[in-house]
């Protein structure tokens, strides 16, 4: 949480919203006080209330307040639809490893869903979903016409996904110069070096420092 913390925060930065900026650092730094699942989430949500507070700010649009189950506007319709690629990208990235997906950390394990790729999803959403979002609007690629709507819900058209599909699979092809393994590697890579040091952390090989994003 405290890398996801982070990464909420360095997304707002990019935007010049200080005062936000400095409240989630906060939080970012009250994370390690915290011994307790429902403390740390109760956390996370007062981070993501401020994260989410800036939204309509930086993209024009309407939104309210994150709803999910349904959407109530083409913004939340976005970040559901956002979420959920990123979960079944992350989802993948596991069947690599020997971690099973259904044992995780933060999200209350379950057989029936995949509760470790929701853990994982935490650090990344803000990386892949909410920056793409933020351009895809910016650079009028999705506009509201995009979107189903009816009373009190909204979700993409078939054009509109279609269109927020190749973008996402477009920025995981993207390649960022890692500073660790000073060598340019593949944004779906990310998630799977992720992974990987989880392992090693359970293992007792070395201790898990989230990825904190630095660009």
């Amino acid at each position: 949480m405290e890398g996801a913390i982070h990464n909420l925060h360095r997304v707002l930065e990019k935007h010049g919203f200080k005062d936000e900026v400095e409240k989630m650092k906060e939080c970012e730094n009250y994370v390690s006080k915290l011994d307790k699942i429902e403390d740390i989430m109760l956390l996370e949500a007062k981070a993501r209330k401020i994260y989410y507070s800036i939204f309509e700010k930086i993209t024009g649009w309407e939104f309210g307040e994150r709803s999910i189950q349904p959407p109530q506007n083409p913004l939340n319709a976005m970040i559901s639809f956002g979420n959920a690629l990123m979960y079944s990208n992350i989802l993948k990235e596991i069947y690599h490893t020997p971690l099973h997906p259904t044992i995780s950390y933060l999200h209350e394990p379950s057989e029936r869903r995949f509760s470790l790729s929701l853990d994982i999803a935490e650090i990344f959403k803000p990386v892949f979903v909410d920056r793409l979002i933020f351009r895809l609007i910016q650079l009028n690629m999705i506009k509201q016409e995009n979107f189903l709507k009816e009373l009190n819900f909204a979700y993409l058209n078939e054009e509109g996904r279609r269109i927020f599909i190749k973008e996402f699979d477009n920025l995981l092809e993207e390649t960022i110069l890692h500073r660790n393994l000073k060598r340019k590697i593949k944004y779906r890579n990310l998630i799977r070096l992720e992974l990987f040091k989880l392992i090693k952390h359970l293992l007792d090989e070395k201790e898990y420092n989230p990825l904190k994003i630095w660009w």
